[in-house]
């Protein structure tokens, strides 16, 4: 499990463009992105593997 600064990292994203993909009522809603396991009242965290499948995904993409 990795928190949001550590996926901010990771990705590039800022929190904003993050929440806003995990929204499904956001323009920017991405199904594919890997969401949010909440932790406890106001803790989130998302799964490493989910993020890491999700960015080598991407990777994928540009090739194709």
């Amino acid at each position: 499990m990795i928190p949001l600064k550590q996926v901010m990292h990771y990705t590039a994203l800022s929190s904003t463009t993050i929440y806003e993909m995990v929204n499904k009522k956001s323009d920017r809603y991405d199904p594919t992105f890997p969401v949010q396991v909440k932790l406890s009242r106001g803790r989130v965290a998302w799964v490493e593997s989910e993020i890491a499948d999700w960015i080598e995904s991407k990777m994928a993409d540009r090739i194709h």
